[in-house]
């Protein structure tokens, strides 16, 4: 069949009209360079390990490319990715080389800047630590905050071997108590305030507060002193014998104390004949606590 080279002309005319087009387009972009800030991630961290201090997030590349390529980078696009398998613990160098850098199509890495990173490395470590909740607000007035509980008392924590040394407890989300009237239970999330050491799993635990009515303080007077452990034989003689003790404790408890509910005595034990000036003390009860006994001190003689 013979070749007419007028065939399908119309086919061909478009053709050519495109591909001039197209040769038009690619020669008047001007190849051009410029500098980008982009991700930086880290790869291939063995388990053993943690990364400590204060590792960048971003670094500098230099990109090469048509003009109107690199304006329509988008952030993202491009990522420098950094392999630390094989590292050990320590002070140690790393290189970013510009193959390692994610680019599209159409645009070259020239130069990454810096080409050298320095990454300080700790085994990792973990431990159980105690749970301290956050309290948030003030009790009603005439309240106080008591005992406080949680549940689960403790947490394990995870991070680099130095920083999870240093961590003594773990904290909660605040429980509000204003204004509280009686005992506050909320469920709230836990957590450490370092933050390069995690918890080993998500962990909620349960808050109670105890609010109590605030106790009243009253002086008592002519409470009488008496004394323990006198040696057999011997006699005693206190001057004074009667001494004021300021107790404190809930209103009801405080206001019907009488003077000979209060045990106060002085110790006589391994003590001879003689002279002493012994400390007055009073028995520990869980019924009102002891703030100040006057006089402190009182004159003993033992014949």
């Amino acid at each position: 069949m013979r070749y007419n080279p007028f065939r399908n002309l119309g086919l061909k005319v478009l053709a050519i009209a495109l591909a001039s087009l197209l040769w038009l387009t690619v020669a008047g972009q001007h190849i051009v360079e410029r500098s980008v800030r982009v991700p930086l991630e880290f790869r291939n961290i063995p388990t053993s390990l943690q990364i400590v201090g204060n590792t960048p997030d971003t670094i500098d590349v230099r990109v090469r490319g048509s003009s109107a390529v690199l304006t329509r980078l988008q952030p993202g696009e491009i990522v420098a990715v950094l392999d630390v398998s094989g590292a050990r613990t320590g002070s140690r160098l790393f290189q970013v080389r510009p193959d390692e850098v994610r680019a599209p199509f159409g645009v070259e890495v020239t130069q990454v800047v810096p080409s050298t990173l320095t990454l300080e490395l700790e085994r990792s470590a973990s431990r159980k630590v105690p749970i301290m909740p956050a309290v948030d607000g003030q009790p009603a007035p005439g309240y106080v905050v008591g005992t406080k509980t949680v549940e689960p008392a403790s947490v394990e924590i995870i991070g680099p071997e130095s920083r999870v040394r240093q961590i003594s407890e773990a904290t909660t989300e605040p429980v509000s108590i204003k204004d509280a009237r009686a005992r506050v239970r909320d469920t709230v999330n836990v957590g450490v305030i370092d933050s390069s050491v995690r918890l080993a799993q998500p962990q909620t635990a349960q808050v109670t507060i105890d609010v109590w009515p605030a106790p009243v303080e009253r002086r008592v007077a002519d409470v009488p002193i008496r004394w323990r452990n006198l040696p057999a034989g011997l006699s005693a003689q206190l001057s004074p014998n009667l001494t004021s003790v300021t107790v404190r404790g809930t209103k009801e408890l405080v206001d019907g104390l009488r003077p000979d509910a209060i045990l106060a005595y002085v110790d006589l034990a391994g003590l001879g004949a003689g002279r002493y000036n012994l400390r007055v003390q009073v028995d520990q009860t869980e019924r009102f606590g002891v703030d100040t006994i006057d006089p402190p001190l009182v004159a003993v003689t033992i014949r």
